[in-house]
């Protein structure tokens, strides 16, 4: 995949909307010390180049909800495209899994999973043994506590190109 040139004021305006999310023009503007109008167009530049995915919010859903939060290695029977492609597209549609990476070494994938109660795990992991998606093994890891959760600091990995 062809890498994104990007600037040392490219990069303020996306650590900017990393760290506050959608602002106004404006207040953007005032973050990264540049005026408003060329902001914005670099802004738009942006959004053009597919680097802005959209805007989230961060709920801290344990002060809502008690859940229970899993990790689960996956290993799949065989590795050919159409096994990744098949189990893939059906952990799509799971909306318990909310973080799925492939991964290189000891296993396949590594999934983060929340459901209401173990119970409710125990479910899911059962509907994914019935689906017929290829899974070999699965080790399961569930999450006592969170010690750590932010978003990359992107001014310290980028270095500006120009």
């Amino acid at each position: 995949m062809k890498k994104i040139a990007l600037d040392a004021i490219d990069i303020r305006i996306l650590s900017a909307l990393q760290q506050h999310g959608k602002v106004s023009k404006s207040k953007l503007a005032e973050l990264v010390n540049l005026s408003p109008t060329p902001c914005w167009v670099r802004l738009d530049k942006l959004k053009k180049a597919g680097l802005i995915r959209g805007y989230q919010t961060d709920i801290d859903l344990e002060r809502i909800v008690d859940l229970t939060k899993v990790l689960v290695t996956i290993s799949l029977e065989n590795h050919s495209k159409v096994d990744f492609d098949r189990f893939e597209y059906y952990i799509q549609k799971m909306d318990a899994i909310i973080e799925c990476d492939a991964t290189g070494g000891g296993c396949d994938y590594v999934m983060k999973v929340i459901a209401n109660n173990l119970t409710d795990f125990q479910s899911l992991i059962e509907q994914l043994l019935n689906a017929e998606i290829g899974i070999d093994r699965y080790f399961i890891y569930i999450v006592t506590r969170q010690v750590k959760s932010v978003a990359p600091n992107i001014s310290k990995l980028i270095t500006p190109t120009a």
